[in-house]
């Protein structure tokens, strides 16, 4: 048994599972396990995705999506700047302190700025893990950096909408129920996202993400409204203290009991620089999902799954290598596995955060955080037959 089977089992089997459709043996190099790890079909999908306006494989664009490219914005070149840290940076390290301020620059350029010595903090070099402190003057040199534009504003109907999904909110923390197709922050090729739009309505002097959600993903989506409530929240992630569980509908029936999966991921890049996720031994971080059987429906399992770590695409990932994708996840799917589901009115990524909690802290009461399963997903289970 492997540990992508059930729990106890050992554990190079899981890693050496078959991905989607079986994997050969070991021994070929790292590209050649990689490319017999990744579904057939999803392989042969990305040769077929058209360049243009759409969305990945003709879909049209999603919330967030601008209607046509800005004009590339040319590199400026500051002299140099002694910067005062405000209250918003105590705590923050100086290399995202120095990313954040100097737009468009390469992060190996930052870090070698800060290797060198040009960056000063107090008169003296700083690494890059070193933390500022509130009052501190920061000296940063003559660097050429991109020309910001005007800042995105989302739509109204956007603003609106997030305003609804609430659902918590005290001094430190705002909490909201992310719907699926609205990216959890701005990038390439998207305009916008949550923190953008919650940072449009005006009201907060500090607002930033304390976690991720994929754009698909529906659910608690967590933000900070202070440098030490975001510190905090970042610790309990990063220290595996957080409580995070999602309801997830899994294709086919997942046989017996509670099934874990423990396999490391590594982030990929296709033809084309579509980012994709799989499992790798040798270079990937250790990740471990447990998923747990809740209802049975024909065609389908759905199950809560809580998650040790928090890898990009982790659910996603782990629920391929256990035989059972994610119901409408269009990357890692098979398409004729999902044609059933599809026939029945399912039009999105069947994942949702349903609950979080954050151990006390210092000063920081424990905080739970729920949301439940969003009206489109429970009405979607109605239309599907019990399982036999």
């Amino acid at each position: 048994m492997t540990r992508a089977g059930q729990r106890g089992g050992g554990r190079n089997g899981a890693r050496s599972a078959p991905k989607a459709g079986g994997a050969g043996p070991r021994g070929g190099g790292r590209n050649e396990r990689r490319a017999e790890g990744r579904p057939a079909e999803a392989r042969e999908r990305r040769a077929r995705v058209p360049a243009g306006p759409q969305g990945r494989g003709g879909r049209p664009d999603r919330a967030g999506k601008p209607e046509r490219s800005a004009a590339r914005a040319e590199p400026v070149a500051a002299g140099v700047r002694k910067v005062t840290v405000g209250a918003g940076e105590d705590g923050q390290r100086i290399d995202n302190f120095l990313l954040k301020r100097l737009p468009g620059v390469p992060k190996s350029h930052v870090y070698r700025l800060l290797r060198s010595g040009q960056v000063r903090v107090g008169g003296g070099r700083a690494k890059p893990e070193r933390k500022l402190v509130q009052g501190e003057e920061v000296r940063i040199p003559p660097v050429r950096v991109a020309e910001r534009g005007a800042p995105v504003r989302a739509p109204d109907a956007v603003l609106n909408k997030l305003r609804e999904a609430i659902v918590y909110e005290d001094p430190h923390y705002l909490a909201i129920c992310k719907p699926a197709g609205l990216a959890s922050h701005g990038g390439t090729g998207v305009a916008y996202g949550v923190i953008e739009a919650a940072r449009g309505w005006g009201k907060y002097e500090f607002l930033e993400l304390a976690h991720r959600l994929d754009r698909d993903t529906s659910g608690v989506l967590l933000l900070a409204k202070s440098r030490p409530a975001l510190l905090r929240a970042q610790r309990a992630f990063r220290d595996g203290l957080s409580d995070k569980r999602y309801f997830a509908l899994l294709v086919g029936r997942l046989q017996g009991g509670a099934r874990e999966v423990d396999a490391a991921l590594v982030k990929s890049r296709l033809e084309g620089g579509e980012r994709f996720v799989e499992i790798d031994d040798e270079e990937g971080k250790p990740s471990r999902s447990r998923f747990v059987p809740q209802a049975h429906y024909r065609d389908a399992t759905l199950c809560e799954v809580e998650i040790y770590s928090g890898r990009t695409h982790q659910i996603r990932v782990h629920a391929l290598a256990l035989g059972h994708p994610v119901a409408g996840d269009r990357k890692y799917g098979l398409r004729d596995e999902q044609k059933t589901l599809r026939d029945k009115g399912l039009r999105r990524m069947f994942l949702h955060s349903h609950f979080l909690q954050l151990p006390a802290d210092g000063d920081f009461p424990k905080l739970t955080l729920s949301a439940p399963m969003t009206e489109e997903l429970r009405d979607f289970l109605g239309k599907l037959g019990p399982g036999r």
